[in-house]
């Protein structure tokens, strides 16, 4: 239980960027864990849910328990807009800095599946462990996913989130029953307080939105910390046939299903859920004492550019005013790597390799670098895919850098070109494609459909 039996945990906030995020600290356990809802959240309010108070105390009877409000939700500041999984990413890091967490257990509920998967995938020395709660890694149905609902199904709830939402007894019935059918009325009414109170109809449609085009299914496999997967087989929106696809992708994932129907973890037989929690804490974290490795391998986003006709170019100018011109690319790119938090990794002749621990930041910073590179005269072409890297002594290889640098030899000058895993992580942004069709990629097997950025 909480040091302070039945007073909730002081709020505090730290600031995301120039957002501020409100967060909790309960409990002292052996390990961090940080429970990320699903949509919307209050961190004072769930503490008077009976149910939902109960469920935390037990959290952090077991762990020191991190709990925060989403940016734009809850008593967390509102945004324009929905924020991009990248942005949400930040958000998570900021709560465990300010809160001295170097590691910590995820607990991803619902649509913050993908924001989590993503992260532990990213950060994987951050990530102790991953629990997954009725997760997916998209949304929408898709040949892969085939038992989810129709991306049409999903955008007439949007739609009517946006008309509805003010309505009395929609949230309710239409919207928390739904995912709660065994509730009690008590609960139903309980839970729909804390989504008005936490959120307005605009962004609650906004985000789910955003969700409509979020696609982790790449990102599945490189995923090398311990995986937890918690599904209850009567759960009436998503089949547990969607579960059973992560488990089969995720390196070593544990698949617990459990009897029920509603969605909140804080509703239903509560002993097979911590008993699930308890006996996945106990073998993939006290087992070897929960200490951080260094990770062998990492998700990343690879950037490659390279100066077109820069044979020509060099001719043309001599070899004095071409390496005055090279030091200017150089000079101009590491000032954008800088501003968009971009790493070097190498540099060979006229030609840029760089990392990105966000595809958003890296979109960015590439078209920001061939902006200023074309004011000195001169093009650049630029290619970017996601990834698993592996960290050899400092360097980055892999197939994935294999990848990143035949895409940016398919670029045309001028142009910044992407693989379809780019795009599809970088949902919300506002960042604007145009599909270049599919191309085979020297050396690398399979046709890949490549996009590239507008706007």
């Amino acid at each position: 239980m909480m040091e302070t039996e039945g007073v909730p945990p002081e709020t505090r906030y730290t600031r995301s960027g120039d957002v501020s995020i409100a967060y909790q600290v309960a409990g002292a356990g052996p390990f961090d864990l940080v429970s990320v809802p699903s949509m919307t959240h209050h961190v004072e309010m769930d503490w008077e849910n009976p149910h939902v108070s109960l469920f935390l105390e037990r959290l952090a009877s077991l762990s020191r328990l991190l709990v925060f409000d989403k940016r734009g939700t809850g008593m967390s500041d509102r945004v324009a807009g929905s924020p991009t999984l990248e942005t949400r990413m930040d958000d998570i890091r900021a709560v465990m800095d300010a809160a001295d967490s170097e590691r910590a257990v995820l607990f991803a509920a619902g649509d913050s599946g993908p924001l989590c998967i993503l992260f532990a995938a990213t950060y994987p020395e951050r990530t102790a462990a991953l629990v997954l709660w009725h997760a997916a890694p998209r949304l929408t149905r898709s040949p892969a996913v085939p038992s989810l609902p129709s991306r049409g199904q999903v955008e007439t709830r949007i739609d009517e989130v946006r008309r509805r939402w003010g309505e009395p007894g929609f949230l309710e019935e239409a919207f928390v029953r739904r995912s709660n059918p065994d509730a009690s009325d008590a609960d139903i009414r309980d839970f729909a307080r804390v989504f008005r109170l936490s959120v307005s109809p605009g962004a609650a449609a906004d985000y789910m939105q955003m969700n409509l085009d979020v696609d982790v299914s790449e990102v599945l496999p490189t995923i090398r910390v311990p995986t937890l997967i918690l599904h209850r087989t009567g759960f009436p929106l998503f089949d547990v046939r969607v579960a059973r696809y992560m488990a089969e992708r995720i390196p070593g994932a544990r698949l617990a299903e459990l009897p029920g129907r509603d969605f909140a973890p804080s509703l239903g037989d509560q002993e097979q859920l911590f008993d699930e929690l308890e006996r996945f804490f106990a073998a993939s974290l006290e087992s070897h004492g929960g200490e951080a490795q260094e990770p062998e391998r990492v998700l990343a986003t690879v950037v490659f550019t390279d100066i077109v006709g820069a044979t020509s170019k060099a001719a043309e100018l001599g070899d004095l005013r071409w390496r005055e011109l090279l030091s200017l690319h150089h000079e101009r790119i590491r000032r954008e790597l800088t501003r968009y938090r971009g790493t070097e990794i190498d540099t060979a002749g006229d030609g840029f390799f760089a990392t990105f621990d966000g595809p958003a930041r890296a979109i960015k910073c590439a078209s920001a670098v061939t902006e200023a590179i074309r004011e000195l005269g001169i093009e650049i072409r630029a290619g970017l895919h996601t990834g698993e890297c592996e960290l050899i002594d400092g360097k980055v290889g892999g197939l994935a850098v294999h990848i990143g640098a035949r895409v940016a030899a398919q670029a045309e000058p001028g142009e910044v070109l992407v693989s379809s895993t780019v795009k599809d992580l970088v949902a919300g942004s506002g960042i604007r494609f145009e599909d270049r069709g599919t191309h085979d990629l020297k050396g690398i097997p399979g046709e890949w459909r490549l996009y590239t950025v507008v706007g």
